[in-house]
């Protein structure tokens, strides 16, 4: 089978990629083929936030994935230097909480809907650049195309294939659904737990849906960066990351060992100075990186699709499949300079200035709002931000008072 593109990977960043790429050329609607080496519906382990700024992206196509969610309208943080939440009163939530193993099932049917192919337990085996064409061998046989896109996750079967650079930025996660206890914040809220700061990341209670009970998601997100990446920061071997979530379980009252299944992950955080294209390839999603300092991935990987789907028809139809600005593309569209502040600020957050960002997190209800807003997709109000830039000139005054009084 002779194809214009194969996209290697069916959760989100490679359905936006093919629904994105149809809406710009949808007279190669039929010359693509999504390959998933599972069959829906398949365990996918995340946390499962989703900024309605995703939601509205693909309302922008006309699609809508429906499945089982819980909206989210604002945010509780804790953190070494205090506390804080924030809930918006807006007639929208600013996002809900999804389970993958719905939400890429269901994200997929979208687009076999609308005529894209969608190939289920086809793994890729095997990858052959052979002059004007890639050769892609798999599981279900073997298929030529012009190009090929990774879109296969943490794990990249075509990022190991191009012999890309590991990441800068590397993370682990783990999560258990638990029931509700009364400390937890409300339903309606995503709560994050900074007071740890043993732990180079964060503990997250998300409310979810599983099987239509209402539990809560409880993990753990844990940075393991490049030492230069985080220079002066001890790496100390600490518990291992399980034993971590269990014991907090158990501060909770919630089930020892045994009673829970502790579901593990890894994640890569965006490195923009790494190569994300070659002749002929190149990556989206988590398969080039997404955000280093939080770990959002769902509603990035869509907005990686709503780039790279118009950019891969261009080149299409020009001809040029060198692919050498994907990474200037990615820069200059709103989820690279998303991820570039992101991954600026990660250092800064997990650093030696971390006291000094808890106390600005913690103390800010202009920064909550207008993380809040950007989650949404909604315009973020001027004076939320200078609320916020305000705040953090107060952190640092008063840590420089500190240091020098």
């Amino acid at each position: 089978m002779d194809l214009d593109l194969v996209i290697v990977g069916g959760g989100p960043a490679g359905i936006a990629t093919a629904l994105f790429f149809a809406a710009a050329a949808p007279h190669r609607r039929d010359r693509i083929l999504v390959l998933e080496k599972e069959h829906y519906p398949r365990e996918k382990i995340c946390a499962g936030a989703l900024g309605a700024r995703a939601d509205r992206l693909l309302e922008t196509l006309g699609v809508r994935v429906e499945v089982p969610s819980v909206p989210i309208r604002g945010l509780s943080v804790v953190t070494g230097a205090g506390s804080l939440r924030v809930h918006e009163n807006g007639p929208h939530p600013i996002g809900r909480v999804v389970r993958r193993v719905e939400f890429d099932r269901a994200f997929a049917d979208e687009a076999q809907a609308r005529g894209l192919r969608v190939q289920q337990g086809a793994r890729v085996t095997g990858l052959a650049f052979e002059g004007s064409a890639v050769r892609v061998r798999t599981s279900s046989g073997e298929v030529r195309a012009r190009a090929v896109v990774g879109a296969d996750g943490v794990g990249s079967f075509v990022r190991r294939t191009l012999a890309a650079p590991r990441g800068r930025w590397l993370a682990q996660a783990v999560e258990v659904d638990t029931r509700a206890v009364p400390a937890d914040a409300a339903r309606d809220l995503l709560h994050f737990d900074l007071s740890d700061r043993s732990l180079l990341g964060y503990g997250w209670d998300f409310p979810t849906l599983v099987a239509g009970v209402p539990l809560i998601c409880r993990g753990l997100y844990e940075l393991r960066a490049d030492p230069d990446a985080l220079p002066g920061v001890p790496r100390a071997a600490g518990p291992d990351l399980g034993a971590r979530l269990l014991a907090r379980l158990d501060r909770l009252g919630l089930p020892a060992v045994g009673a829970v299944r502790v579901r593990r992950f890894a994640e890569r955080g965006l490195s923009l100075h790494e190569p994300l294209s070659w002749p002929r390839a190149l990556l989206v999603g988590e398969a080039a990186g997404i955000d280093p300092a939080l770990g959002e991935g769902i509603a990035q990987a869509i907005f990686y699709g709503a780039v790279a789907g118009p950019y891969l028809a261009r080149c299409l139809d020009r001809g040029d499949l060198s692919f050498q600005d994907w990474p200037r593309q990615l820069r200059g569209a709103r989820v690279g300079f998303d991820l570039r502040v992101r991954a600026a600020f990660t250092p800064w957050l997990y650093g030696r200035t971390r006291p000094l960002v808890e106390r600005w997190v913690a103390g800010s209800r202009d920064l909550a709002t207008a993380g809040m807003h950007y989650f949404a997709g909604e315009r973020v109000p001027r004076r939320r931000l200078a609320g916020a830039a305000l705040a953090l000139g107060v952190e640092l005054a008063a840590t420089w008072r500190r240091a020098w009084w």
